[in-house]
């Protein structure tokens, strides 16, 4: 039996439970649509005084070129924003954040 593959809204909802769980930590989900801005990344996080943004994708998932100059500006700017896949891929970050 194939298994589909996982849905970014599923990759999403358990980084949001992680994150959730870690202590000095505040985060949301941005929404896309007409009210949001194009390019944010999807989770915006502030971590222990540390701008943290996390685009999350599927494994097979790739970002727009907007998306990749508004990590890249994010960047410039002193935060971190990355791309991410998994939960693991977002305790690897905070790890380095520690």
């Amino acid at each position: 039996m194939d298994r589909q593959p996982e849905r970014e809204s599923g990759i999403v909802k358990k980084i949001m439970k992680y994150l959730k769980s870690i202590p000095q930590c505040f985060c949301w989900k941005e929404h896309g649509g007409m009210y949001g801005t194009a390019g944010i990344p999807d989770i915006i996080c502030c971590f222990r005084g540390e701008f943290v943004a996390f685009e999350v994708k599927t494994a097979t998932g790739k970002t727009t070129a907007l998306q990749d100059v508004t990590i890249g500006k994010i960047n410039a700017c002193g935060g971190t924003a990355v791309v991410v896949r998994s939960v693991d891929d977002v305790k690897e970050v905070i790890g380095g954040l520690l």
